[in-house]
């Protein structure tokens, strides 16, 4: 009998608490060649709107120190795509998964949201944080009341269970915390990009051209700022945090069960290593048998005392 790394969140379970951060890890089965997806404690897709979406134009990616910079602007199929063909391969294959909602407005989210219901979809995150759309997302993730508002009127129509995703581009981030556990979230998880700027110049002489890159910074470099708000999270709610942003290896992984992190998940890290995040559940269970923890909760507990 191998090291029971379960986590169970009530409405939702976990076989193990590694998962994969929406827009790292496609859809559906995008990473078979490298992994067994089935082995993850779930997927989080890649972020769906009501109708399907083209993304920004021009250059989309900038590659920076310890992390990159996106811009990608929510490219997706539309929910309509995803139930009519992501959802049965999903269900035929027996990937656990957590769909990604985002919208302009709040009758996007409550549409969304009613769709996901009726189609049995057991687990959502809600993005009220993505940094690089013109409108929507973070303009409910930086606002407590526009964020309760927003909550609230989903939990009337989505009974699964519901994660909101939060911005650290925010002074009181425990403010949106609790804002999104008072309208009725199961979970939140943290955290999204960060808002930067990456510059390209070019010298032909005495000419320089240059190019902006405006959008959502992740990666490595971004692993102290995720650590601080998931700390600062867990002090004031007493509902699940999923943490994320920069994990690369078991330490990070740790670090984050550590400041209060009940599950994980693993971005800008699959472009670079694309099996990192089962190969974290095989590492995470040699660990714990190894150290000699009894299980996944013992670790934790003892992590946090």
């Amino acid at each position: 009998m191998g090291i029971d790394l379960s986590v169970d969140f009530g409405k939702f379970k976990l076989q193990n608490p590694v998962m994969t951060a929406s827009g790292t890890f496609g859809y559906c089965d995008e990473f078979d060649a490298f992994l067994n997806v089935r082995n993850l404690g779930a997927i989080v897709t890649k972020g769906v709107t009501l109708e399907e979406r083209p993304g920004n134009e021009g250059r989309r990616i900038f590659e920076t120190t310890g992390g990159m910079i996106n811009r990608i602007g929510l490219e997706n199929v539309g929910i309509k795509k995803f139930v009519n063909k992501k959802l049965p391969e999903l269900k035929e294959k027996g990937i656990n998964f957590v769909l990604n909602i985002a919208g302009s407005s709040v009758e996007d989210y409550i549409k969304l949201s009613e769709i996901c219901e009726a189609n049995n979809i057991a687990a959502i995150e809600t993005n009220v944080s993505c940094p690089n759309v013109k409108s929507g997302c973070l303009e409910f993730g930086t606002d407590e009341k526009s964020l309760y508002e927003l909550i609230s009127r989903i939990r009337e129509v989505y009974n699964g269970f519901l994660i909101v995703k939060l911005t650290p581009n925010v002074t009181e981030i425990e403010r949106l915390a609790l804002a999104a556990q008072n309208a009725g979230a199961d979970c939140i998880s943290a955290i999204n990009t960060l808002k930067g700027l990456g510059v390209e110049l070019n010298f032909n002489g005495t000419k320089i051209s240059k190019n902006f890159v405006q959008g959502g910074l992740s990666g490595r470099c971004v692993k102290p700022v995720a650590l601080s708000m998931v700390k600062r999270i867990k002090e004031v709610v007493n509902i699940p945090v999923i943490g994320l942003g920069g994990i690369s290896c078991l330490r990070d992984l740790l670090e984050f069960v550590a400041v209060g992190a009940d599950a994980v998940q693993i971005g800008t890290e699959n472009f670079t290593n694309p099996d990192i995040a089962e190969r974290l559940t095989v590492e995470l269970a040699e660990f714990i048998e190894r150290q000699g923890f009894k299980d996944f909760n013992n670790l934790k507990e003892e992590l946090r005392k």
